[in-house]
């Protein structure tokens, strides 16, 4: 039995028109539903039901919609394209919008046989994002069969709801805890990367010798690495046993050429050179050697590394990118600042007794230690530092750490104490992992200590409250004025202990009726690595959902630092407050990145510092290296590195100084000392030597490889075939208005693009189902408000002014089904046809919204894709359809914004569309033509954007599927014609 019906051909089966796709058999048709997606696919089979082939059914001229029909229609059709034409085969069917700069990694990889990337953005300019489209575009053109997320574990969630709810891809989560179940259902000898084709995996435990090499066998052709800063090191950096199986894993992975690798990371060398040409050599083995100074090595540069900061893409696609014009010119609403301030407490005569008696105890004991051994020593050192940070922190870290047992006690030579110890004691900026680093350590390193350690924990007990904790009080002080001024804050701290007694501290308890200091409205909840990646995030939901949408209520989120990487806040809260001073100043930036970031509502993002006036430690870390931090970002406009071994040697000066020297000494005499001086030299030297070479790096391999010019044109195109946001925004509102739902503007006061509300209860039943499971059925049946933002960074609950949000697919679906079904119940916006007097015409005007399908071969490696597309197109013609004079594009779409001027009779209305509908058979070999051309013009715009390899776009064609669709037609009369008989008289010319 021979194909009858060639894809992109329309048919009839089960009582409705499909779209045959590439994928039917003789005895078996593939389907998607005429303006469904591709998740109504269906499989018939010829044999056993009926199917004849269809045309699509001309408008009915007794069924005019007013002047606005046009415009709804033509987006409700193009919000529900997920199979656009054009060379981003994704775009259309992903549940984001990117930005204009964020199609620059796209670009990159399309002109890639296989594609390699470091893809080093700042910190949240959208690299997920970028990494997501990327993989996705793979996916949809068949260059990729299957993707892994190699990441940390507490990111893994994460990613898998980045990549469900906006690119599409359900990705199995490969953790400890997954990987048990998952194996179970096996079939025998089947690896696990066999049976999932998308997956997210824990680098720390696939890189393992055990899990490593299944994994590499296996290994889908597409993989993304997440933080990959932290699986290389510099050549003269001491490498952690972990670190080294990371990179080994990663030189595994990449050894095979053919596989596609994307690198993410914020920061590509941290200051080390040798580690930055590490991290390349996994990209490509030539960078790691080509000289970077040259041309030609700038050039093979380019092709695979992209690295900007804000200043470079908040404003995009203007004149002084190059551009004629700023018509494509995009504003992408990062905070514009972070304003520090720095705030101090002093400690109660309790607290400093006590902190008094444990550096006379520490010190001794690091005193005798030097007398019995480098091992000793080291214990003793690591111990003292432990004592130290957590006396600092709060008096229940500091009662947890006097009672337990240092870590580093346990070891048997010196370099054994200083792995065990420095993890849980210093702050590295690539320290292995962060979980687990948030736990108390131990003090106690000799039996004969305990009593007197036990009678310190003792007295740090009766310390707790914000009496003899001044520390707590001056925190309580600075919550309630940012609470004051609007602000919803993170409170970091190191230990847990102090994130969970600062939540005692500070939270209301309903159970006891206990009233926190913040205020009835305020909800606090503490997040720590005692909770799961997943329950962390959960915590920080529950959080927003308690405190709800009443103005008043404020949230405060109380954290580890096990939020402060990779995680998203920055819908939730809008301030940091650093409770403990991390030793080292990457730490803080990571904290506050975790809301200064792209989608955060506020302008400015507000940094509270709180150090001790009087502890001997917390001056001098923030004078030393916290501020020196600060300026070089604000002189360089991005975050650079501080050395780990320098910020140590730093810290270790100002801790010997405090154990040995007494805390009788002036600051001065710290930094005046010969080890302090030395330390501190040799910090200023690396880190102002890591500054300038991060400054020229971002000169020498700024992104040239692709040229803004390039970027608008593709946007441009984009925006053609799928509409931009004003025309979104306009057809949200207009829909919404024309269904019954009740709007109302909040934000910018009487702004024309102001976030609203809707309230949908009283709109059609149809519209109601259809938002229920996007919005929640209790907020549809509650008639709860739905917030809309023109922002496309929006929280969970709000939609966004953009075409792939759900709620706004959600919204042309029904008006796009009920404007071709006549018999719909409840309000119907959009028209299939319409007649309008205006004056906006001087002659009778018809126009025509056409629906273009395409039949596209793509080739790639593996092999030819078969795809069916759509595109749709507004033409205009002046006169009668026989003799048709056909305007310009930009004349076509200036008809949507045609005012009528006077009312048409219905009787002559009607009149006038059936003859202009019965004419229409003679425009259709000018939609043939036109269709060819739109052919042509797709197959050379997925030439020019595939252009680096000859095999990629060799075999590549676009052909149009004939005949057109034409799902609207609409008369424009001049408004000289008002009588019937001119009307009439005009369409039989």
């Amino acid at each position: 039995m021979a194909l009858t019906y060639s894809a992109g051909s329309l048919v009839t089966a089960r009582g409705r028109e499909w779209v045959v796709l590439p994928e039917s058999e003789p005895d078996l048709l593939v389907l998607r539903p005429l303006g469904g997606s591709d998740d109504d696919i269906a499989a018939v089979f010829p044999a056993f039901e009926t199917v004849k082939g269809a045309e699509f059914a001309p408008p009915e001229p007794g069924d005019l919609g007013d002047q606005r029909a046009a415009g709804l229609l033509r987006t409700a059709l193009r919000v529900g394209f997920r199979s656009g034409a054009g060379p981003f085969r994704s775009l259309a069917g992903i549940a984001v919008e990117p930005r204009a700069y964020q199609l620059v990694p796209l670009l990159m990889a399309l002109r890639q046989k296989t594609v390699r990337m470091l893809i080093s953005d700042d910190v949240g300019i959208g690299k997920t994002i970028e990494a997501g489209l990327v993989a996705s575009e793979l996916l949809a053109q068949g260059e990729a069969r299957g993707l892994a997320i190699l990441c940390s574990p507490a990111l893994a969630e994460q990613w898998q709801q980045e990549l469900r709810t906006k690119f599409g891809i359900d990705a199995e989560l490969v953790l400890s805890s997954t990987v048990s179940r998952l194996e179970r259902g096996l079939d025998l000898g089947q690896s696990l990367f066999d049976r999932y084709p998308h997956v997210i995996v824990s680098t720390d435990f696939i890189k393992s010798t055990r899990h490593r090499d299944d994994f590499v066998r296996h290994c889908p052709d597409l993989v993304i690495v997440d933080e990959a800063h932290t699986c290389v090191a510099a050549d003269d950096t001491k490498v952690s046993t972990q670190n080294q199986l990371r990179y080994e894993l990663l030189r595994r992975v990449a050894e095979d050429t053919e596989r596609h690798l994307l690198l993410v990371t914020a920061t590509p060398h941290s200051g080390k050179e040798s580690a930055f040409r590490n991290l390349l050599g996994l990209v490509k083995p030539d960078l790691a050697h080509v000289d970077l100074d040259s041309q030609s090595g700038r050039k093979l540069l380019s092709q695979h590394f992209v690295a900007r900061k804000r200043a470079d893409v908040r404003q995009y696609l203007t004149k002084e990118d190059g551009l004629a014009d700023d018509s494509l010119a995009e504003r992408t609403a990062f905070p514009s600042d972070r304003y520090f301030k720095d705030e101090t407490y002093k400690l109660s005569p309790e607290y400093r007794a006590l902190l008094d008696d444990a550096i006379t105890y520490a010190s001794e004991r690091v005193e005798e230690a030097d007398g019995q051994g480098r091992r000793e020593a080291r214990i003793a050192w690591w111990s003292a530092i432990a004592l130290l940070r957590s006396l600092v922190s709060s008096p229940r870290a500091a009662a947890q750490t006097l009672r337990t047992r240092s870590a580093a006690a346990v070891a048997a030579s010196a370099e054994e104490a200083d792995r065990l110890g420095a993890p849980l004691t210093s702050d590295s900026a690539d320290s292995d992992a962060l979980e687990g680093m948030d736990v108390a350590p131990g003090a106690e390193t000799e039996e004969n200590a305990g009593s007197r350690l036990a009678d310190l924990a003792a007295r740090a007990v009766t310390l707790e409250g914000p009496a003899q904790d001044l520390k707590l009080k001056a925190l309580i002080k600075h919550l309630k004025s940012l609470l004051a001024d609007g602000h919803n804050p993170i409170v970091f701290c190191r230990y847990i202990p102090t994130a969970e007694y600062l939540a005692e501290q500070l939270a209301n308890d309903p159970e006891t009726k206990k009233r926190g200091p913040l205020g009835a409205k305020t909800v606090v909840k503490a997040v720590t690595g005692t909770l799961s990646p997943q329950q962390r995030i959960q915590r920080i939901e529950e959080l927003a959902a308690e405190a709800g949408q009443d103005a008043a209520a404020r949230r405060v989120l109380i954290a580890t630092d096990c939020l402060s990487e990779g995680v998203n806040l920055q819908h939730h809260f809008d301030a940091v407050l650093h409770y403990d001073l991390a030793w080292n100043p990457t730490r803080h930036d990571q904290r506050e990145g975790r809301v200064d970031r792209y989608g955060q509502k506020r302008d400015e993002v507000r940094v509270i510092t709180l150090y001790g006036e009087d502890n001997g430690i917390d001056g001098k870390v923030l004078e030393v290296l916290i501020k020196k931090h600060r300026q070089i970002k604000k002189d360089l406009g991005i975050s650079v590195s501080v050395p780990d071994e320098m910020s140590t040697g730093v810290t270790d000066a100002i801790v010997e100084w405090l154990l040995l020297r007494g805390r009788q000494g002036e600051q001065e005499a710290l930094f005046e000392s010969d080890s302090f001086q030395q330390s501190f030299a040799d910090l200023d030297k690396d880190w102002n030597s890591a500054a300038d070479r991060e400054k020229a790096s971002r000169s020498r391999f700024a992104q040239r490889s692709i040229h803004p010019e390039e970027v608008a044109r593709e946007v441009a195109a984009v925006r053609e075939a799928l509409g931009d946001a004003g025309e979104i925004d306009t057809f949200v509102r207009e829909s919404l208005n024309a269904l019954g739902a009740v709007l109302r503007d909040f934000g910018p006061a009487a702004a024309s693009d102001a976030d609203f509300t809707a309230q949908v209860g009283g709109t059609p039943v149809g519209l109601r189902d259809a938002l229920a499971p996007v919005v929640g059925a209790e907020t549809v049946e509650g008639d709860r408000p739905i917030p809309f933002r023109t922002t496309p960074a929006v929280a969970r609950g709000e939609a966004a002014l953009v075409r792939t949000d759900p709620v706004v697919g959600a919204l042309a679906s029904h008006v796009l089904n009920a404007a071709l079904d006549t018999q719909a119940d409840g309000a119907r916006p959009a028209r299939r046809c319409g007649v309008v007097t205006t004056d906006a015409v001087t002659t009778r005007t018809t126009l025509l919204l056409v629906r273009f399908r395409f039949h596209l071969t793509l080739p790639s490696r593996n092999g030819e894709k078969q795809v069916v597309a759509e595109d749709a197109r507004l033409l205009a013609f002046e006169g009668a359809p026989r003799n048709a004079v056909w305007l310009p594009r930009e004349r076509a779409v200036e008809l949507l914004d045609a005012q009528a001027t006077e009312n048409t009779a219905a009787t002559s209305g009607e009149r006038t569309m059936t003859r202009i509908l019965d004419q229409l058979g003679d425009v259709t070999p000018y939609l043939e033509s036109y269709g060819d051309e739109l052919a042509a013009e797709l197959d050379a715009s997925h030439r020019r954007v595939r252009t680096a390899s000859g095999e990629i776009v060799r075999g590549l064609s676009v052909t149009a599927q004939k005949p057109a669709d034409i799902l609207g037609t609409y008369v424009y009369l001049p408004a000289a014609a008002l009588s019937p008989a001119s009307a009439s008289a005009g369409v039989s010319a």
